[in-house]
């Protein structure tokens, strides 16, 4: 028996790399191999493509190149501004972040730092507070999020922050997607991963804003002005500065298709299976990610058998795959433990096929149905 094609759902976890981003970091590990660190001619071209990378993503994200640091990815950036730039007074964040920034959060709060959270309505968005608390020295806001896709105030919150405490954001799920203008959004610091925007795994960067300081917490060579030492590569820097050149060029229509792929899929699982819901349809998303709550079904277990049928989705973050917890970010929208444990997360991307978005959504009915069935609950199939 031939295995059934597979059909990839899961673009918020990664993405796969553009041929082209491919061809263009090949030379840096053959032919251009030299340290940019190094003063002889080989280490010279390796900095200069090294600097036009830096560059270039500072123009496409409203930035300037003295402001972009090139790190391993988003989990890196977001240890280096939290931890790095934390102060001493108060931390104000939303708790609906990425393991990335909870952890070091949790850290913090080991440590004796109090965590002020804020609120989160029931489609996922962050309610900001009118002014800002005089005791908070550290806030932090995604742009957007991981499980739901819904886009957060950010922008609001660098008002609420200028002069007053350090800003942090992540846009690990905004890269390449939608807009991004540093300065105008305002954080003191931003990160982002390329291989959510299908450029290569590894390639990370950490913006800081100009005349802002953040205290390293590596300790080594001179690189980056001391605040991540070790040497660059510069093979990474190029291929995720021209995945986000690509992705930036062609946001329109991306995000068109993908709209496109959304509507097919949604609406073939919502008029199959009568009962299921969208976590976060009141507020406006991106349409790559969607989150479906399937009413009497667990999530992990729905998980499993889709992954035996070819499709590649998840429960939320792949950073707390593994986990037999209910969504935090869910239960902080304040779900019941029950249903946040019955969503599942799928995420498109621009190379999804039309007829691939039609069999991944009667997969997951086929699967559903299937479990129901199992279970003996399948009232929602008798309409």
């Amino acid at each position: 028996m031939q295995p059934r094609l597979r059909i990839y759902l899961d673009c918020n976890s990664t993405s796969p790399m553009l041929p082209e981003v491919w061809e263009a970091m090949k030379p840096f590990a053959s032919e251009d191999y030299g340290n940019p660190a190094s003063s002889h001619a080989a280490g010279r071209k390796a900095r200069q493509a090294l600097e036009d990378a830096r560059e270039e993503i500072a123009s496409l994200l409203g930035a300037f190149a003295d402001e972009v640091f090139f790190t391993s990815g988003a989990t890196e950036g977001n240890n280096q501004a939290i931890l790095g730039a934390a102060g001493k007074g108060n931390i104000l964040a939303s708790p609906i972040e990425h393991p990335s920034i909870m952890e070091p959060l949790k850290v913090l709060e080991k440590q004796g730092r109090e965590v002020e959270w804020l609120k989160v309505d029931p489609q996922g968005l962050a309610l900001l507070p009118e002014e800002l608390p005089a005791e908070v020295a550290l806030c932090v806001l995604m742009l957007v999020n991981h499980e739901t896709g819904m886009m957060q105030p950010v922008e609001e919150m660098g008002k609420l922050a200028e002069g007053k405490a350090w800003f942090h954001c992540d846009a690990a799920q905004a890269a390449g997607k939608i807009k991004i203008d540093f300065h105008r959004l305002r954080p003191h610091s931003l990160t982002l991963s390329a291989h959510k925007f299908n450029g290569p795994k590894g390639a990370g960067v950490l913006l800081i804003r100009r005349g802002s300081s953040c205290p390293a917490l590596l300790h080594g060579g001179h690189q980056q002005h001391g605040l991540r030492p070790g040497t660059e590569s510069p093979g990474l820097a190029v291929g995720g500065a021209l995945a986000l050149r690509k992705a930036m060029e062609q946001l329109s229509w991306r995000r068109d298709k993908v709209a496109a792929l959304r509507k097919i899929f949604v609406e073939a699982i919502l008029q199959a299976i009568p009962g299921v819901w969208i976590n976060g349809e009141e507020n406006p998303l991106l349409p790559h990610t969607i989150n479906l709550g399937f009413p009497g079904l667990r999530g992990d277990i729905l998980l499993m058998r889709l992954d035996l049928e070819g499709v590649c989705c998840s429960t939320g973050s792949a950073c707390s795959s593994g986990s037999l917890l209910p969504s935090p970010v869910l239960l902080a929208m304040g779900q019941s433990p029950e249903r946040a444990r019955s969503a599942m997360r799928f995420s498109l991307g621009h190379l999804l096929g039309e007829e691939e978005a039609r069999e991944g959504a009667a997969r997951v009915v086929e699967t559903a149905r299937q479990l129901y069935k199992n279970s003996g609950e399948i009232e929602s199939f008798r309409k």
